[in-house]
């Protein structure tokens, strides 16, 4: 698929009638990128993809010029569970949620580490890395344009990839057996104790991120805005400009030169028809000024 220098700024849809769906459904939101789950998030097994269902996805993807697209994984996989049957099922629900993505043609699957509780912070991260392995062992990535994104998390208490310097550990540890980059939120950021808001945080926070995970590894910023305070490890998402984060941050990060590689993704609520819509032209304004 042909790509352009052309900003890429998008949102998280549905895909009720089937995956290809998605695809009208950002457009229709004023996107040029997406994010879908490709089974619920909330179940251990789902039903491969069809392969009509993935071919159609792609050639309305190349017709309307929409891409990249993420796939996220699900909400139940915890990849550095102390208890071995959590941590055997999501190695099964894994391996699962990255064959679908290379179904689908998905450039991305991004996916939350895990919580360590019950470990210590280093066996989690060894249990996550090799969790990763397994799951991923056998399948071919070769030619494909295809990353697993690790995402920071809002560091809550046992939550791996609260610090930047742990999701940089990870991708480290997994680059010699996997694709892998780097996925960042804005409120899970925030609510982790970064400053974004304030000019000196912000560039304080970026010289983090480079010496950590590095820009060129952030292929996807998570741009939500934050209903509780920095610091507060709260992950509670809210639209863009109307929460502790604040629009100019957005406009901030949106005009960052070093990311113009990345794709800008809204999961912000929807409360009400015409929301992803909404926050999505909120991004292309703070954009465009």
């Amino acid at each position: 698929m042909a790509t352009t220098t052309k900003k890429r700024i998008g949102v998280h849809v549905g895909t009720g009638g089937g995956v290809w769906t998605a695809v009208n459904r950002a457009v229709d939101a004023g996107a040029n990128t997406f994010q879908i789950f490709s089974a619920s998030p909330r179940t251990w097994k789902a039903s491969p993809v069809k392969p009509e269902d993935a071919a159609k996805m792609q050639e309305l993807r190349a017709k309307l010029d929409v891409n990249p697209v993420a796939v996220h994984a699900s909400y139940l996989i915890n990849l550095c569970s102390q208890t071995d049957t959590v941590r055997v099922n999501s190695i099964g629900a894994f391996r699962g949620e990255v064959e679908r993505a290379l179904a689908l043609g998905a450039e991305f699957l991004v996916l939350h580490p895990g919580s360590w509780k019950g470990l210590t912070r280093e066996q989690g991260l060894t249990y996550a890395a090799e969790s990763i392995e397994k799951a991923i062992e056998g399948i071919d990535f070769a030619g494909k344009n295809f990353h697993i994104l690790i995402e920071n998390t809002a560091g809550a208490e046992f939550s791996l990839g609260g610090k930047l310097e742990q999701v940089a550990e990870l991708v480290e540890t997994l680059k010699a057996c996997a694709p892998v980059a780097v996925c960042l939120d804005t409120c899970h950021i925030h609510v982790a104790g970064y400053d974004i808001v304030t000019t000196d945080g912000y560039i304080e926070t970026m010289k983090l991120v480079e010496s950590t995970v590095g820009f060129d590894a952030v292929k996807v910023w998570h741009c939500n805005d934050a209903k509780a305070a920095m610091g507060s490890k709260l992950d509670r998402h809210e639209n863009i400009g109307e929460g502790t984060i604040g629009a100019e941050a957005f406009r901030r990060l949106l005009h960052d030169s070093r990311f113009n590689h990345s794709a800008f993704i809204a999961e912000t609520p929807v409360d009400n028809p015409g929301d992803e819509a909404r926050n999505v032209g909120v991004l292309r304004a703070l954009a465009a000024r």
